[in-house]
């Protein structure tokens, strides 16, 4: 008897249940993508996407867009609609090369009448006249949430809160400009550019009022926008959030003068080894992790590495990091004790890149916030530890006798484990 993996012919499979017009789609103003879908054991197909139409080609063509190499079981429950390719990519059963976002693209546009909650929809908008990608999930009538990565990421590096949250709330993950699939600007992604892009693209998605949980960067930007407009945020979460340094600024202003078009000039980084290690030193344990995880990140990395535009703003992203002002009348630390929203903050105690030290300013600067640091964990605790970091995070956004204070969640969560 064949197995029920064996008795599955994806050649079928994608003949009868892969969607051909894509048009409607972010795909459409693309003029042409490749995947490469490699089914374990069965053979290879290509998608062939010209402006949203779709071919499928037996066989692998070189150089493609993306590859997508997954099991014939999986590639059936995607295409049929029985589970989303986000939750085959976090399960491990879907492993992603090239373009990532490309992958969530197509992942999202399978089996378009199923209800599938963690179904992450790509999108477009303009905010703040920058064309901005964002990818969307769970009912469009649930408390919006929306995600914000960290530098040098893209929203993809939130899918583990995506995953967890769209089972009940309205999720929106955007491309900050300058990383992802987003549009890269002339700006210097100062906290006050990045802050009116955030505004603008919460108004453009009707989301203002959301729960705004951010990443390194992404919590950062958070913060810039619950100080400065208080009522487009419901509560904060922030995840190793990268406060305004308060010592070591001695080079601050070399930085604030370096000419950032320098980063438009031919790419000469690091080899790809490299670039690996640097990635797993974000983790107190890269063990955690999958290897193509890893790979997948670095391959997203590379592309975006590849535009100038991206480039700079990553160059500029960073150097203003380093200057943000801490103190003074627009000092990041003077003005954070006049944050109104509710917030969590979330550290790692192993992270090299945002001190857990900081959390004692936080503390002394808002008594009333909930902050944790958890053991064992470094700069990107909703993939190191996705369970606790949920775990916390719902319990903070729960009200009434459902709210359990942070610390009291990490230590019964120390006990279980």
């Amino acid at each position: 008897m064949p197995s029920a993996q064996e008795s599955i012919d994806p050649s079928t499979v994608l003949r009868n249940y892969l969607p051909r017009d894509l048009t409607r789609s972010v795909l459409a103003r693309i003029p042409l993508v490749t995947i490469v879908l490699d089914i374990v054991g069965r053979g290879r197909w290509t998608l062939r996407i010209e402006h949203g139409e779709v071919s499928l080609i037996v066989g692998a063509m070189s150089h493609p867009t993306c590859s997508i190499r997954t099991d014939a079981a999986t590639l059936a429950d995607m295409l049929l609609g029985r589970r989303s390719g986000v939750d085959a990519f976090l399960a491990g059963d879907l492993i992603a090369r090239g373009s990532l976002a490309t992958v969530l693209q197509i992942g999202g546009a399978f089996a378009p009448e199923a209800d599938l909650p963690t179904r992450a929809h790509s999108r477009e908008v303009s905010a703040l006249g920058i064309r901005t990608g964002y990818l969307e999930a769970g009912p469009p009538d649930g408390r919006p949430v929306v995600l914000l990565h960290g530098l040098g990421a893209t929203n993809a590096s939130m899918l583990p809160v995506l995953a967890d949250l769209a089972k009940d709330h309205r999720v929106i993950s955007p491309d900050t400009p300058g990383f992802g699939s987003s549009e890269a600007p002339s700006w210097r992604y100062t906290a006050d550019q990045l802050y009116r892009w955030l505004r603008s693209f919460l108004d453009a998605v009707d989301a203002r009022g959301a729960v705004v949980i951010g990443n390194s960067l992404g919590g950062r930007l958070a913060l810039e926008l619950a100080l400065r407009d208080p009522e487009a945020v419901d509560r904060l979460v922030l995840l190793c959030a990268a406060p305004a340094f308060r010592r070591f600024r001695q080079l601050a202003p070399l930085a604030s003068i370096l000419p950032v078009d320098l980063a438009r000039l031919p790419p000469f980084g690091p080899p790809r080894a490299v670039l690996v290690r640097g990635l797993k030193a974000m983790f107190a344990d890269p063990s955690r992790l999958p290897k193509s995880w890893y790979d997948s990140a670095i391959d997203e990395f590379l592309i975006a590495m590849k535009d100038p535009g991206h480039r700079r703003a990553a160059l500029s992203a960073t150097l203003n990091i380093y200057t943000d002002e801490p103190f003074g009348e627009s000092g990041f630390w003077d003005r954070l004790p006049e944050l109104a929203p509710p917030a969590l903050f979330i550290w790692g105690a192993a992270d090299r890149l945002v001190s857990p030290k900081f959390a004692r300013y936080v503390s002394e600067a808002l008594p009333q916030a909930e902050s944790v640091v958890i053991p064992d964990c470094g700069h990107v605790p909703q993939f190191e530890l996705p369970e606790l970091t949920m775990r916390l995070t719902r319990s903070f956004l729960s009200t009434g006798r459902r709210h359990i204070p942070a610390d009291r969640v990490l230590r019964q969560w120390k006990k279980e484990s």
